[in-house]
C-alpha cells in the first residue's frame, strides 16, 4: 500500500483537511504493509507528505509514553501531524519565494558562528563571574545612578489586608490592627497566613495602583492616597484595611530597596561585559606573540 503525496494546491478546505488528518493517523497506526519513501526504514510508517517532505512513525520515536491507550497515542499523532502539514507547507512556501539575492549559506555560516563564540563567552562568563554583590557596592552604584530611577507612578509602604466578612474571630482581627502592641502584630500575621485573600504586612514598596486593584474602584487611588491615610472598609463580601507608612510621588527618585533588583542586573551585566573585554584582549595578546 502507498501513500500518495497531499495535492499540491494552496489552499485545502477545513472539511478536507479534517478527513486527510483522519486519514493519516488511521493509516499511520493500522497499515503493517506500507511502502517507504526514498530513504526511510522498509518497515516504517508513512504518516504524512507534503510536497517532498515525508513524515515517518519513526519522526515520532519517544513522543509517546509507554502505556499510553491507542485513543490517546492516536490524538498525540494526529495532533503532530496537524502541526507538521503546517510547518511543512509554510516551508515550502518560504522556500518558493526566497529572494533572489538572499545568500541563505551566508547567513547559516554567519549564525552558526555566532552561535558557538556565544556559547563560548558564556562559558568563559560563567567560569570567572563572581555573582556576590556588597550592600556597600549597591549602595555606590546608587548614589551615581539614582537620577535614572525616576518614578512613573507614585509608590508607597503601607499595611493593606482585605478579608471576607464571614470568617471566624474577625472582631479580633479589628482589635489587633488597631494595637501598636507588637505580639498583637504577631497574632494579626498569623492569622492572615491562614485567613486573608490579600495581605501586605512587610515594607516593600507598592504601586499604588496596584495596591488599589485589590480594593472596589475608588477607595483608594493615586489622588487620594495620601488623604486616605488609613481607614476600613466594606462591600457586600469583604472588609478592606489600609494604612499608609510612606510614600513617594511620581517624578521622585526611587528608592534604593525598591530598584533593587534592577541595580543588581545592571551591575553584573557590566561585570559580564569587562570579564569579555578582559578575555578579549588577553587572546589578541597572546596571539600577536
Amino acid at each position: 500500500m502507498k501513500f500518495k503525496s497531499i495535492h499540491k494546491t494552496r489552499y485545502l478546505c477545513p472539511l478536507m483537511q479534517k478527513h486527510l488528518f483522519a486519514l493519516f493517523v488511521f493509516l499511520g497506526l493500522v497499515c503493517l504493509q506500507c511502502t517507504s519513501g526514498e530513504g526511510a526504514s522498509k518497515d516504517d510508517q508513512l504518516l504524512a507528505k507534503v510536497y517532498n517532505k515525508s513524515l515517518y512513525l519513526s519522526d515520532m520515536e519517544g513522543m509517546i509514553p509507554e502505556g499510553m491507550s491507542s485513543e490517546d497515542s492516536a490524538l498525540i499523532i494526529k495532533a503532530f501531524i496537524r502541526r507538521w502539514v503546517r510547518d511543512a507547507v509554510l516551508m515550502h512556501e518560504a522556500e518558493r519565494n526566497i529572494p533572489k539575492d538572499l545568500d541563505i549559506d551566508k547567513l547559516v555560516r554567519d549564525y552558526r558562528a555566532s552561535l558557538i563564540r556565544e556559547n563560548y563567552e558564556q562559558a568563559m562568563v560563567e567560569q570567572a563571574l563572581d555573582s556576590t554583590i556588597t550592600e556597600q557596592e549597591l549602595q555606590d552604584f546608587y548614589e551615581k545612578n539614582k537620577k535614572q530611577y525616576i518614578l512613573e507612578a507614585p509608590i508607597i509602604k503601607c499595611r493593606f489586608i482585605k478579608i471576607a466578612k464571614n470568617v471566624p474571630d474577625i472582631e479580633k482581627l479589628k482589635t489587633w490592627w488597631e494595637s501598636e502592641d507588637p505580639q498583637d502584630e504577631v497574632l494579626m500575621k498569623k492569622y492572615c497566613e491562614n485567613y486573608a485573600i490579600v495581605q501586605i504586612l512587610d515594607d516593600r514598596w507598592q504601586e499604588v495602583r496596584g495596591v488599589a486593584a485589590y480594593m472596589p474602584t475608588g477607595i483608594l487611588t493615586e489622588d487620594n492616597v495620601r488623604t486616605r491615610q488609613s481607614f476600613i472598609e466594606s462591600d457586600d463580601t469583604f472588609l478592606y484595611f489600609f494604612r499608609l507608612i510612606d510614600y513617594k510621588n511620581k517624578g521622585d527618585v526611587a528608592p534604593l530597596s525598591h530598584i533593587r533588583g534592577q541595580a543588581k542586573k545592571v551591575i553584573l551585566h557590566k561585570r559580564k561585559l569587562d570579564i569579555l573585554e578582559d578575555m578579549k584582549e588577553k587572546m589578541y595578546e597572546e596571539a600577536l606573540r
